[in-house]
């Protein structure tokens, strides 16, 4: 496939990278005298030694030089390479968390900015954002940037990065406004300093982060520490099989029967929210939580961050607007 999907983003590419010097053709992007490939017009920005097995075969360059950098985790980017072929559709369900995240975001003021979804996945959110605003950059480090094309095969405002967060080649304040939703606490760098590390880029964020429990009863954080023990071990493990088979008995056994006791509850007493999962899966469908088990036990490292240490973004941001609803935590920055 060429690169012609981009002969007329010539000048959101120019205001993107910051450089007049751009030329695309064949399947290639050259940028301020860098040349990027193209596959299935994603522009790949990955640094060589940080190509997925996947990429390497299709750029026949099995023979990377160099070494990952310290920062980089391989391994976060294969488990989420592997969990957006795995779950790759989007889902009925996805339509009403993406509005749970924008709910302290102006919607219609989106209509005329660019927009960049950091670590993108299949690009779940993007596909009810694409026709709410100007521009969308979808960007992820690994193979899932693949199926947020497929996804989003049917918006012409897309471009599509295959690149990691911490290593943007774009011009500061490229976008108007960033979404960076379930990604920074998988880095192996404080997830807080990377917040803050964008605000170079955007002069708006919405970020979600995973929640310390802050907010629920001591048994849910001794639960969580048991689960940890568990992912320590199944973090590990790549093999296909046991994958799915272990997903698929997780949401069985525990997810689904945690749900079901949370509706007793909540029938009953009003008190279905005192049951861990309960207010989070609700009202998802066994595919969705099977997504969910899948990220939450095969990915390595997982921060965790109280609303105390979010609003220690006022260092940094002249708003920090934390949603008090579902996920949490979940909040819009201002620079």
């Amino acid at each position: 496939m060429t690169a012609s999907y981009y002969g007329n983003k010539i000048d959101t590419l120019k205001e993107i990278f910051g450089t007049e010097d751009i030329e695309i053709g064949g399947t290639q992007l050259k940028a301020g005298g860098k040349v990027y490939p193209v596959v299935d017009d994603v522009i790949i920005l990955l640094d060589r030694p940080h190509y997925t097995a996947h990429l390497k075969g299709r750029l026949k360059a099995e023979q990377v030089p160099g070494i990952p950098a310290e920062d980089f985790a391989e391994d976060i980017q294969y488990s989420f390479g592997e969990e957006w072929k795995n779950y790759k559709d989007i889902l009925p369900e996805h339509s009403g968390e993406f509005f749970g995240y924008f709910d302290i975001v102006d919607m219609p003021a989106l209509k005329n900015k660019r927009v960049c979804d950091l670590g993108c996945g299949n690009g779940r959110w993007s596909y009810f954002l694409a026709g709410g605003c100007r521009e969308i950059i979808l960007v992820d480090f690994s193979d899932s940037i693949f199926e947020a094309r497929r996804n989003l095969k049917g918006a012409d405002n897309c471009l599509f990065f295959m690149c990691d967060i911490k290593r943007l080649p774009f011009r500061d304040d490229f976008a108007d406004f960033i979404l960076c939703l379930g990604v920074l606490h998988h880095l192996p760098t404080p997830c807080l300093e990377e917040v803050r590390g964008l605000a170079r880029f955007a002069p708006e964020l919405l970020v979600f982060l995973y929640y310390a429990l802050d907010n629920r009863p001591f048994y849910f954080r001794y639960i969580l520490n048991c689960i940890t023990l568990v992912r320590r071990v199944t973090a590990g493990i790549r093999n296909a099989v046991f994958r799915n088979v272990f997903t698929g008995l997780v949401a069985a056994a525990v997810y689904l029967p945690l749900v079901r006791l949370g509706k007793v509850m909540e029938a009953a007493a009003g008190a279905g929210s005192g049951v861990p999962l309960y207010d989070a899966y609700k009202d998802k469908s066994l595919a969705r939580i099977r997504q969910d088990v899948y990220d939450r036990f095969f990915t390595r490292i997982e921060q965790r961050v109280s609303r105390v240490d979010i609003m220690k973004l006022e260092d940094t941001f002249s708003k920090v607007a934390i949603s008090p609803n579902i996920p949490y935590w979940h909040f819009y920055c201002v620079k």
